[in-house]
């Protein structure tokens, strides 16, 4: 009943606007402050209701929001409009200054997410890839941040998710691989894996990874493209790399198959298209640093 109420106050604060009082309306990259609950068309429902509780002042993960905008010229067109990795860049620049964090730096890191977000509710019918931006150096980095527990199974996770949603492994292979390992260490369940175990396991599927990018790579689409433009032959260390892979994957994600089915199902528009939330990861790494 709150969700309710809450929205419905999210969309009679403020009369919606066409564009943000501080972006160009040829924008494709919209930040938290320029958007707002009445853009749902171009920043999608997440991006608009975080962009307006940001507005607000509620504390919200620092972020932005690549348009649908971008998700329909890609499929009308077949590729992104000119300038849009000179935007995200400069986006990832402003959340860098405003935290005092770099990403991709192992001593002081910055991880992002990236998520889907049509402007119609799509549960659980695209894809999200989490902490973007960690690397062989990040990891260390981060352990002494968050414990060194979290981070190599941060890092696991991480893997295992970039290879099935980006790479398109199927998520049986690495859980073959981690219930070996769970078998290994006679416990039953994942968080009673030892830091050791989770060392084992990064290195094991980065190996996976290796063997299906040179064995199998994606043949078609936007992260083919990218992976055989920029020669990539194992999982990327370089930050910039993965994120743009992750955005290639969800804005594909929006014709998987599960996607096309529902809304067939739900009579929802294949025009409409989604938008790209790149939120910050990790609620404790978005204060500044001192």
């Amino acid at each position: 009943i709150f969700s309710y109420f809450f929205f419905f106050f999210l969309m009679i604060r403020r009369p919606p606007r066409s564009t943000p009082s501080n972006s160009s309306a040829a924008s494709d990259v919209y930040k938290r402050q320029e958007g707002n609950a009445g853009m749902r068309d171009l920043l999608g429902g997440k991006g608009a209701n975080l962009a307006e509780m940001s507005l607000m002042g509620l504390p919200v993960p620092p972020g932005f929001t690549i348009t649908t905008e971008v998700c329909r010229e890609y499929y009308s067109k077949g590729k992104y409009p000119p300038g849009l990795e000179e935007q995200i860049k400069e986006a990832m620049r402003e959340i860098e200054k405003q935290l005092g964090r770099r990403f991709g730096d192992p001593d002081n890191p910055l991880l992002v997410s990236v998520r889907s977000g049509a402007p119609v509710s799509m549960p659980g019918m695209m894809d999200t890839i989490l902490n973007l931006g960690m690397n062989d150096k990040v990891v260390r980095g981060l352990s002494k941040l968050i414990g060194e527990r979290a981070a190599w199974d941060s890092y696991r996770r991480l893997l295992s998710m970039f290879g099935n949603v980006v790479l398109g492994i199927p998520h049986e292979e690495f859980e073959k691989v981690l219930s070996k390992k769970r078998d290994e260490e006679n416990v039953e369940f994942d968080h009673q894996l030892s830091t050791s175990s989770l060392k084992e396991l990064v290195n094991e599927y980065k190996e996976l990874i290796k063997s299906k990018l040179l064995r199998n790579p994606p043949s078609s689409g936007i992260v083919a493209n990218r992976i055989k433009e920029r020669e990539i032959v194992e999982f990327p260390q370089n930050p910039w790399e993965q994120l743009l892979l992750a955005i290639d994957a969800v804005i594909s994600s929006w014709n998987n198959p599960r996607a096309v089915e529902y809304r067939k199902e739900e009579r929802i528009s294949d025009k409409l298209c989604t938008a790209v939330n790149i939120p910050v990861s990790y609620t404790h790494l978005t204060l500044p640093t001192n």
